[in-house]
């Protein structure tokens, strides 16, 4: 059964689910910062995943960031799995700008994380709830 890691729980906001994989927030405001999370337990590389899930979520991933990038007029988009400090496997879509806290440098332990206030994270809600439409099912608040 499929369990989201609790570092992930605890620093995020889930948005809705791909046929795959979980959308979740990074309580970041400072960024456009999204996870990936593939609905399958135990897994902690990309290599775990069966081919048919490994097509998936890069079709999820690829999908995402290409409607990010319009959403948000990002300059760059960083795609990234890492997990070093959380070995569920996740992928990291971050929308990224030059005008950015952290430009050109990495997001991760730059600047403490500035969570999104209510009228912020309904903003953000609203506005993509105009771009992700195939396949993508938004949670009810």
């Amino acid at each position: 059964m499929f369990a989201l890691d609790s570092q992930l729980q605890s620093d995020t906001i889930w948005l809705g689910d791909y046929p795959l994989c979980r959308l979740l927030l990074m309580n970041d405001a400072q960024y456009p910062w999204f996870i990936l999370v593939p609905r399958r337990e135990s897994v902690s590389e990309l290599f775990e995943l069966g081919a048919q899930d490994q097509l998936q979520l890069w079709r999820e991933t690829t999908g995402l960031a290409e409607v990010l990038k319009d959403c948000f007029a990002a300059d760059k988009m960083n795609v990234a799995t890492l997990g070093n400090v959380v070995s569920q496997l996740h992928m990291h879509v971050i929308a990224r700008r030059r005008e950015d806290i952290s430009w050109p440098a990495p997001v991760w332990g730059r600047h403490s994380a500035q969570a999104y206030t209510d009228e912020q994270l309904a903003a953000l809600t609203a506005r993509l709830r105009l771009v992700l439409t195939d396949d993508f099912i938004f949670v009810e608040s």
